[in-house]
């Protein structure tokens, strides 16, 4: 929904709908939905990849969804890492302001090409990509860990490589205040080998609940087991709507309420009837389940 004279504001507009009405209900059932909402809350943004842009236009149509923000991307070899220029940069800045958007955090997609675990173009990526966390004024870094970037403990020589590489760069990240949030289709007991050998409080575990599902795992189980080694979340489930497939999402609540999480959640997940329609309507289903901050 897009803001501005004339309009319903997104929260009046959830309060009427049916989702909340159905919320109230649990609560009159007693049911802990919203325990902690005063000390505690949720952001709602998307993927930049997902929005079908790669470009500060994405926070256009975030706006248009009625996202809080966007997760946005460091670039591509194609472009050079683009986010790495002052000009890029600023750029996207301008955009967050002009829409009312945040920019929520950084991704380094190209790592699934270019691995973190091998490639010592991804460890300058890595490195870079702090600076300009920095200068987007964002908390967090996400390298992306998949295909060719795949990650497997029994593999020594790659995980020796990438240790080395997150220590330098997680010493880095604290002395910035960054945190990264490594991704991976890692189990979240093989993901808490790789953080205890780091042993940086600046890395962490950037947790997708869809990624897990599909290799069989219990992110019931996983969530609390990572707890505030989790910096941030994506949601999907694989090829279905989000409420309408494998994952509950009131039991996902549950597990962050287990570790008192607050912070950002990404939709990254499939729109087989266009961006604009099927995440207006993930958004208003998360929002009966994950409230925004209470001001009052």
């Amino acid at each position: 929904m897009v803001r501005g004279k004339g309009t319903i504001t997104r929260r009046a507009w959830l309060v009427t709908s049916a989702p909340a009405a159905a919320l109230a209900a649990c609560m009159w059932r007693g049911e802990p939905l919203w325990a902690g909402t005063r000390s505690r809350w949720f952001k709602i943004g998307a993927c930049e990849w997902n929005l079908g842009r790669a470009d500060p236009s994405s926070f256009e149509v975030a706006k248009q969804i009625g996202l809080d923000g966007v997760q946005v991307n460091m670039g591509s070899l194609a472009n050079g890492m683009h986010l790495r220029k002052p000009e890029v940069q600023q750029a996207y800045l301008e955009a967050a302001r002009r829409t009312g958007v945040e920019i929520a955090s950084l991704a380094i997609g190209e790592m699934n090409n270019v691995p973190l675990k091998s490639d010592p173009r991804a460890e300058e990526w890595l490195w870079d990509a702090l600076d300009v966390a920095k200068a987007l004024s964002i908390s967090v870094v996400m390298p992306a860990c998949f295909y060719k970037g795949d990650l497997d403990l029994s593999r020594t020589q790659e995980i020796d490589h990438l240790v080395k590489v997150l220590k330098r760069a997680s010493a880095k990240a604290e002395k910035l205040g960054i945190t990264i949030g490594l991704e991976s289709y890692l189990s979240a007991e093989d993901n808490l080998v790789i953080l205890d050998r780091v042993g940086s409080p600046a890395l962490k575990v950037y947790y997708d609940v869809g990624n897990s599902t599909d290799k069989g795992r219990d992110v019931l189980k996983e969530i609390p087991l990572l707890g505030k080694r989790i910096c941030e979340f994506h949601f999907k489930d694989g090829r279905f709507p989000l409420g309408q497939g494998r994952i509950d999402f009131k039991k996902v609540r549950r597990a962050l309420d287990q570790i008192e999480y607050s912070g950002w959640i990404q939709l990254e997940a499939a729109a087989p009837n266009g961006v604009l329609k099927d995440y207006a309507a993930y958004y208003r289903f998360l929002r009966s389940i994950f409230p925004e901050r209470k001001t009052s």
